[in-house]
């Protein structure tokens, strides 16, 4: 006897996109079958719409607790479902206390055990003098370490300096477990032309791509030292691409993700003034994003991740459009899916392309690869139902953030999210949710 039975035309299986009937029990993926076999609970027919696995984003700022005014669990997951996302894990800062402790990482999953709406796991934080918190940290089950290379954005979150990294990665590479390194190297000014605080390109200029680039010849030099497997979250600049396909092809056990809006956006089409772009790196240039396109088409860039950095609105300055002062983030979790799906149609990328992207490299990083992000016989059902070619427009309303700020507002994106399953259980469809289904995830 089946649990559930969905069966459509449009199944993305590691083998491709195949017309089929995924069987579920017990919550995990019993079979991908030709046929309809009579013994099933519940059967669910999806016609042309694409199954595919949940999304799995490793990276978003979830801020509980301490900073709930920013996000939390409830809304954030809640932000997921909608979305289509079944995993988020989540970073050790912006939350207070920093997730760089045993006894803080007990404070977070206080906060979110009775808010879970969609899986989440937590990544702790490496900052100067913790060393001896790695190894409780590792045995209460975080996936993996989060470290700043320049100043986080909140000062109890210190940056690592290069002699906490040589203490921290023989620690990391016993577990082998990964250092994610916000790659932006700080150790010289930027340009000191004066612009005006509204101007992006005056923005763009102060954070220019020689600190990511400076920071990935650092972390790759100690990758290789200590064959410890490093991670470099949200690459925008281009110029790292040549390091780190070098690196790779020697064997080292590097990583590399961009984000979403370095593929949607160009910083010739972003007004001054216009905080709601700010995030750090920066959104680079046109034709350095095409080459970001082209790294991550060839494999050199493994994942796509949002780094859903969301804050109060007072805090983005929106109204005096000042780059100087405004939070350095960009609230789009619930757009992930949609917003890499639009950007890459014009690249001709194709849906197989979208899952490993947003599930099966990201499942690798959290070290989920042997449960989730494919449809798979033995894998956890967690499956998002959406039509790639249905076209919405981003409306206040719809967004389930807290805040709703964002810079995807009334843009025009394809691909309608119109079920989300936790386990083989429907969580979301038809704008109804099956709320307190997700668990937390440990390794």
């Amino acid at each position: 006897m089946f649990d559930l039975a969905i069966q459509g035309n449009a199944i993305l299986t590691p083998g491709g996109i195949k017309k089929g009937v995924v069987l579920v029990s017990n919550g995990l993926v019993a079979a991908v079958s030709g046929e309809l076999p009579a013994d099933v609970g519940t059967v669910i027919d999806i016609g042309d719409k694409l199954l595919m696995p949940g999304v799995i984003d490793p990276h978003v700022h979830i801020n509980e607790p301490g900073r709930t005014d920013w996000e939390g669990f409830d809304t954030a997951t809640r932000a997921a479902l909608a979305g289509g996302l079944t995993t988020l894990v989540d970073m050790p800062l912006n939350a207070f206390p920093v997730t760089t402790s045993a006894k803080a990482f007990d404070e977070k999953r206080v906060a979110a055990s009775p808010s879970l709406h969609t899986n989440v796991g937590f990544w702790g934080g490496i900052i100067p003098g913790n060393t001896h918190e790695i190894e409780p940290l590792i045995d209460k089950g975080v996936l993996g370490f989060k470290a700043f290379l320049t100043h986080s954005g909140i000062d109890d979150f210190p940056n690592a300096t290069e002699a906490d990294l040589r203490k921290a990665m023989p620690i990391l590479a016993k577990h082998r477990l990964p250092l994610l390194v916000h790659g932006e190297l700080t150790d010289e000014p930027a340009n000191e032309k004066p612009w005006p605080p509204g101007s992006y390109k005056g923005y763009l200029s102060s954070r220019p791509k020689a600190w990511e680039n400076k920071a990935i010849a650092l972390m790759i030099r100690l990758c290789e030292e200590y064959d410890c497997p490093v991670h470099i979250v949200h690459l925008s600049s281009a110029e790292g691409i040549a390091p780190i396909r070098a690196a790779k092809e020697k064997g080292l056990p590097l990583t590399v993700e961009t984000a979403q809006h370095y593929l949607y956006f160009a910083a010739e089409d972003i007004p001054d003034a216009h905080t709601e772009f700010k995030c750090a790196p920066p959104i680079r240039e046109r034709a350095n994003n095409e080459q970001l396109w082209s790294a991550l088409q060839s494999g050199i860039i493994d994942l796509v991740a949002t780094d859903h950095s969301p804050a109060p609105p007072a805090l983005k300055h929106l109204s005096s459009g000042d780059f100087t002062k405004a939070w350095g983030g960009i609230a789009s979790l619930q757009l992930a899916l949609p917003v890499l799906w639009t950007a890459a149609k014009k690249h001709h990328a194709s849906l197989t392309d979208i899952a490993r992207w947003l599930c099966e490299a990201p499942a690798r990083l959290a070290g989920l690869q042997d449960r989730k992000g494919k449809i798979a016989k033995g894998y956890d059902a967690d499956m998002v139902v959406w039509d790639p070619g249905k076209q919405f427009t981003v409306t206040e309303p719809m967004l389930l953030h807290r805040h709703k700020t964002t810079p995807y507002m009334n843009e025009t994106l394809y691909g309608t999210v119109e079920q989300t399953f936790l386990k083989g259980i429907p969580v979301f469809g038809k704008g109804r949710f099956e709320l307190n289904t997700g668990k937390i995830i440990t390794r």
